[in-house]
């Protein structure tokens, strides 16, 4: 009876956090200005 217990509250308490996290929403997905570096720089 334990072990249903555990996993109901476990199972309560990451469908919480998802509910969470969904309200909450994603965030701003904005890039860089700076072009990224698609070569390595030669060595002096």
């Amino acid at each position: 009876m334990r072990a249903l217990t555990a996993a109901a509250v476990g199972l309560a308490a990451a469908f919480a956090l998802v509910i969470t996290l969904t309200a909450i929403g994603a965030p701003s997905g904005t890039t860089s200005p700076k072009p990224l570096l698609t070569t390595v720089p030669k060595h002096p």
